[in-house]
C-alpha cells in the first residue's frame, strides 16, 4: 500500500501558501482514491498556526521540521528537512508545489533516498492500486503519462492545476522531527527582501487580470508615425490602476535586441506563449498581438479572454478568444484608464 506525504513551507505569516493548499488538496483526493494514508510534513520557524489552519483535512500524522534555520528557503537545509521527514513518514509518494524552493531542493532529497522525482505535474490518475501521472513538455505543446515502480516517488504539483483547500481548522499534534545541521550548511544565509516599488511591479502571478501588449504597440499608427511612448504610458497607467499583471508577445520583447524603440516595460520575462510563459489569470485582454498559435498556446489557461485589434479577422477572430473588439488599442486604453481615475 501506498504512503502519501504532503511536504509545504510556511511563509512570513507562519501559514501556508496558496499553491500549498492546492497540493493539499490534490493529495487528499489521491489518498481517497488510492484508499492510503496521508502524513503532512511542514517545514518552517513555527509551524503550530499552518497545522492548525489544515487540521481538518483529514491527514492522520502531522510532522514538522522548525526552527531558524528552517525559515528561508536554502538549499541544504530544505533538501535535509524534506529528507527527514520523508523518512519519519515512510512515505512512498511524496507532493509538494511546484515552486522554486522545492524544485531546487527536492531533487536532492530524492536523491539520498534513492527516489526519483517528476516535476510539473499537471495531473494524477490513480487506477486500483497504481498510479499515473501526466506533465508538459516543450512548452506545453506535447503531453506525456508516466508511471513508475521506483519509490519514493516525489511529484512537484502544479500550481493553478487543483483547487485550493478550504476547510475547517482545529489544533494539531505535531511531531517534530529533529535534523542537525552541519555548520558547512548554513553557509548559506538569508539578509532580508529586496523588491521593486509598487509601480515598477509589472508580473502579479496572483492578480485578476493579465494585460498581454502586441507588437502593434510600436507600429506605425493611422498618422503614419509611431508612438512608443505613449503606448508604454497607457500601458503602464493600466496595469498600475488595474493591479494587473503584464504579458507580451515574443515579437515584442524581441525587439529589445533590434536596436529600434521600444517598450521599456518589458522583458522575456513577461513573454507569454510557446516559448515563455504560461499563466493561469482569471481573466485575459489581448492588445495589439493578432491571435496567432505560438503566442495564444500561452493563454490555454485562461478562462476568460478578450482582445484588442484593428483586425477583424485575426487569429483572435476564429474562436481563440470569447469577446473581440474590433477597435484601436490607443483610444480603448486611453477610454479605459480615463474610467479608472486614479
Amino acid at each position: 500500500m501506498e504512503k502519501i506525504l504532503f511536504l509545504a513551507y510556511t511563509q512570513d505569516d507562519g501559514l501556508l501558501p496558496k499553491a500549498a493548499l492546492e497540493t493539499l488538496n490534490a493529495a487528499i483526493d489521491l489518498a481517497s482514491k488510492l484508499q492510503a494514508p496521508l502524513s503532512l510534513g511542514l517545514i518552517g520557524d513555527n509551524v503550530q498556526a499552518a497545522a492548525d489552519a489544515i487540521a481538518g483535512c483529514g491527514a492522520q500524522e502531522f510532522f514538522a521540521v522548525e526552527g531558524p534555520d528552517f525559515a528561508s528557503s536554502r538549499y541544504a537545509s530544505d533538501a535535509a528537512a524534506a529528507e527527514a521527514l520523508a523518512r519519519r513518514a515512510g512515505a512512498t509518494l511524496v507532493l509538494a508545489p511546484s515552486v522554486s524552493r522545492f524544485a531546487r531542493s527536492l531533487p536532492g532529497a530524492a536523491l539520498r533516498l534513492d527516489g526519483r522525482i517528476e516535476t510539473h505535474v499537471c495531473a494524477l490518475d490513480p487506477g486500483g492500486d497504481s498510479l499515473s501521472i501526466q506533465r508538459w513538455y516543450y512548452r506545453q505543446r506535447m503531453i506525456a503519462t508516466l508511471t513508475r515502480s521506483q519509490r519514493p516517488w516525489f511529484l512537484l504539483i502544479d500550481p493553478g492545476v487543483f483547487k485550493p483547500w478550504e476547510g475547517q481548522q482545529g489544533q494539531a499534534t505535531v511531531d517534530k522531527v529533529t535534523v542537525a545541521l552541519p555548520e558547512n550548511a548554513r553557509r548559506t544565509r538569508f539578509v532580508g527582501f529586496e523588491a521593486p516599488a509598487a509601480d515598477a511591479q509589472t508580473i502579479r502571478p496572483e492578480a485578476e487580470l493579465l494585460f498581454v501588449a502586441g507588437a502593434g504597440w510600436t507600429k506605425k499608427q493611422a498618422d503614419g508615425q509611431p508612438h512608443v511612448k505613449e503606448a508604454e504610458k497607457l500601458i503602464h497607467d493600466f496595469i498600475t490602476k488595474a493591479k494587473a499583471s503584464l504579458g507580451s508577445s515574443k515579437s515584442l520583447v524581441d525587439q529589445t535586441c533590434e536596436g529600434g524603440e521600444v517598450i521599456s516595460l518589458l522583458s522575456h520575462l513577461n513573454q507569454v506563449g510557446q516559448t515563455g510563459a504560461t499563466p493561469r489569470h482569471p481573466k485575459g485582454l489581448a492588445t495589439c498581438c493578432h491571435g496567432e498559435e505560438p503566442h495564444t498556446v500561452g493563454w490555454r489557461f485562461i478562462n476568460e479572454r478578450r482582445a484588442v485589434n484593428l483586425d477583424g479577422s485575426c487569429g483572435w477572430a476564429i474562436g481563440k478568444a470569447d469577446v473581440l473588439y474590433v477597435a484601436d488599442a490607443f483610444q480603448v486604453m486611453a477610454k479605459v484608464n480615463e474610467l479608472l481615475g486614479d
